[in-house]
């Protein structure tokens, strides 16, 4: 499996935000300059960091720049946040999924999220959908499973790359609704939602964002979201759980440091990180954007590593993928 279709969907931006450090601050106080999102420039990644970073620069009285480290689906940038000093000089921003699905689908994982990285804080959440196209002509998810028993050979479903979380929502659809599905990857959620359209596939598992706009204009129908609770972008639509799949499963933003820095400066950058988010204007930024802003402290963002840990990795295994090193 190529390296290079693994994570999509993570988007990142770059922004530098000049602000003096005071001379006498500690050096893990003094040395934060990097906010590493290892992603390229885009949407929602992007604009989470921008205006994070804005927003802590004159709490934390720092320069603070936010760099792309692209590559290896996420792991340039963990690798360079993994190897650095721990003295506040780097923090990691990235996607939930990044941190846990990278070590269970390695052959040999390239790092330890608990023993590499500190928790600092949850960020904002993302939610995905189930997306079918017109010309399945079903109108809720029941109507959905009949119409896939009905035609065991269209059962084609797009997702944006091998080895994200669409790829085992579909694993685990299939396994739960004992049908045969035939999962096809993509680059993106453009080209799927493009074939969807154009009745090209069946069906698709995308970003609820990336999907929205054409679900208005009745080019495609989004029949469940993968939330816990309704999306607040698509109240109407019902849950996967609700329609009878027990299945959450939403993706996450968070943020860490380089294991062995400082506690106390993790506890001070979270706090900013969640002030930042509880801004009404920053949080109209982001809902705009389909992004849901969070803000926690470590001890969450430990728990839901966890939680998001323990419930994947048996639906992953199960599928037997891997990415060779």
């Amino acid at each position: 499996m190529d390296r290079r279709k693994f994570i999509a969907g993570c988007l990142g931006g770059g922004l530098g935000l000049p602000l003096l450090a005071q001379a006498g601050e500690a050096q893990a106080q003094a040395g934060l300059s990097k906010i590493v999102f290892p992603f390229a420039a885009g949407a929602g990644g992007d604009t989470l960091c921008r205006l994070i970073a804005q927003e802590m620069a004159p709490v934390l009285q720092r320069t603070i720049v936010v760099e792309n480290r692209t590559g290896g689906d996420g792991l340039i940038g963990i690798k360079a946040v993994k190897g650095a000093s721990p003295d506040g000089s780097m923090v990691l921003v990235t996607t939930g999924p990044t941190m846990y699905l990278l070590p269970m689908v390695e052959t040999t994982p390239s790092f330890d999220t608990a023993k590499d990285f500190m928790p600092v804080s949850l960020l904002a959440r993302f939610e995905f959908a189930l997306v079918v196209s017109p010309a399945m002509d079903v109108d809720d998810f029941k109507g959905f499973v009949a119409w896939l028993k009905a035609h065991p050979n269209k059962t084609s479903f797009g997702v944006p790359s091998n080895g994200t979380i669409p790829h085992f929502m579909g694993s685990k659809l299939e396994k739960d609704l004992g049908i045969p599905l035939t999962r096809v990857p993509y680059r993106g959620s453009a080209p799927i939602l493009n074939d969807l359209v154009g009745g090209h596939i069946s069906f698709g598992i995308t970003t609820l964002a990336d999907a929205l706009p054409q679900h208005r204009a009745k080019g495609v129908k989004i029949i469940a979201v993968s939330s816990a609770e309704r999306s607040p972008f698509a109240p109407d639509v019902p849950t996967l759980k609700e329609s009878g799949i027990d299945l959450v499963a939403d993706a996450w933003y968070g943020m860490w440091l380089p294991a062995g820095s400082p506690p106390e400066f993790a506890s001070k950058l979270g706090a900013a990180a969640s002030a930042a988010l509880a801004k009404p204007e920053v949080k109209e930024k982001l809902t705009a954007i389909g992004l849901i802003p969070v803000g926690s402290n470590a001890e969450e963002l430990s728990k839901e590593l966890a939680a998001n840990t323990a419930f994947w990795q048996p639906i992953v295994k199960a599928t037997g993928y891997k990415i060779e090193n």
